[in-house]
């Protein structure tokens, strides 16, 4: 059976955030050098903190970033990816999708950096203490139930007409990834940044944290005010799926 664009698009989306997942767990090279940078505190704090900002380090702890997005991102971007096919022409749709995915990841990179110096900086004060990752959960928590993270989340849904000719299609396309990437950073800065603090278990919260991202993502948008969500729409679906397939055999 020929399976529809929409579904393609999802599967092979699914298919390369679960590769990505597999390397972050496991990490050839240790490539996920954020995980590890707290080992660095062990030497005196001058040395360990001219050591974290060589280059080399800075790098590997980019490109950790980077994975982390990808793996984690991805999914959320089925949606508008499929729009962009249904609003291009054929021979622009894969070339316009690559651009709106660049400028979707370059925000979040951009912002990495900024991620990655509050991380060294953090395992350089208070190196192995759950007392920042608990900082932060409660400023997640409130940032949650705030009016603010319901704005940006409505943003995420605003898809713009994209022009269907020439440059202004490309154009249109990346402006797209960059405008939809800094409504995802404003929503989810917060859980982002959260696993990246912990000693210890930051696979096992990253999954978590995906797994609350794609739930809301998913949500209708609402009216903007202060206001618990339980955001179960994912694993309603995935409950809902399931039983269908069972009931299929």
């Amino acid at each position: 059976m020929k399976l529809s664009q929409n579904k393609r698009i999802a599967i092979n989306l699914v298919i390369i955030s679960i590769f990505v997942w597999t390397l972050l767990f496991v990490n050839p090279g240790h490539i996920m050098a954020m995980k590890y940078c707290h080992v660095f505190v062990s030497c005196p704090s001058a040395t360990s903190f001219q050591m974290l900002l060589e280059m080399k380090l800075f790098s590997a702890q980019l490109i950790g970033w980077g994975l982390m997005v990808v793996a984690m991102m991805l999914p959320k971007l089925i949606l508008p990816i499929q729009f962009i096919y249904q609003q291009s022409f054929k021979r622009y749709r894969f070339l316009c999708s690559l651009l709106f995915v660049f400028g979707y990841l370059l925000v979040w990179m951009i912002v990495g950096v900024f991620m990655i110096e509050i991380i060294m900086g953090v395992n350089l004060l208070l190196p192995g203490s759950y007392i920042p990752a608990l900082g932060l959960f409660l400023i997640a928590v409130v940032w949650e139930i705030s009016p603010m993270k319901q704005r940006f989340l409505n943003l995420g849904h605003d898809h713009q007409v994209l022009s269907a000719f020439g440059w202004k299609a490309f154009r249109d396309s990346l402006f797209f990834g960059l405008t939809h990437g800094v409504w995802c950073v404003g929503s989810g800065w917060a859980l982002m940044l959260l696993p990246m603090l912990l000693p210890k278990g930051h696979n096992v919260a990253m999954l978590i944290v995906t797994f609350i991202m794609i739930s809301e993502h998913l949500e209708y948008p609402r009216f903007p005010q202060w206001l618990f969500i339980t955001r179960f729409k994912l694993l309603k679906i995935i409950v809902v799926q399931t039983k269908i397939r069972l009931m299929m055999f």
